[in-house]
């Protein structure tokens, strides 16, 4: 058989997006699946079937139009490191499923429609708030332990927190 068999890799090449970094991969592991359809102008729904790539490492659907909510079946893709779905036109809630990826790394939500709250999870609480921004609804009390120093205005240097509550009393 060939050395792609006995050396378990692919001899051809690509270029990657994962984690928010741009890799070249010159030569592919057989076992490193990945898909990066990122800034083809797909449109429509994301197929529910997307939950049976079980075996999925990295997923980069972003910079493209899809509408509609994201699959909850993505909660069964149990090898996912890397998502991205940012700068698309996604709706509704992150799938709360999403939060049992456990070996779910890197996320990128933002630039959607999207709303509710952020599932629970570590994996969640760790992402850089940026990964959430510009959303309709989603910057909310769920992700307050990751956004606190975003969404919590800085005093200036002469002011008190009670100084500030009498400014909003109308005082």
């Amino acid at each position: 058989m060939g050395d792609e068999i006995e050396y378990g890799y692919y001899h051809d090449s690509m270029v990657l997006m994962n984690k928010g970094v741009e890799l070249e991969l010159v030569r592919i592991l057989k076992i490193y699946t990945a898909i990066d359809f990122s800034g083809n102008r797909f449109e429509g729904e994301i197929p529910s079937s997307i939950g049976l790539l079980r075996e999925l490492h990295v997923l980069n659907l972003s910079n493209n139009a899809f509408t509609g909510h994201i699959p909850s079946s993505m909660g069964n893709l149990s090898a996912l490191e890397s998502l991205d779905v940012s700068r698309n036109k996604l709706s509704g809630e992150i799938p709360q499923e999403l939060g049992n990826l456990t070996f779910l790394e890197y996320m990128n939500f933002s630039h959607n429609h999207l709303r509710g709250l952020v599932p629970g999870g570590t994996q969640f609480r760790t992402q850089k708030c940026s990964s959430f921004g510009d959303n309709s609804g989603l910057l909310d009390s769920s992700l307050e332990d990751v956004c606190k120093d975003v969404h919590i205005p800085a005093l200036q240097q002469d002011e008190t927190p009670e100084a500030e509550e009498e400014d909003e009393g109308g005082v």
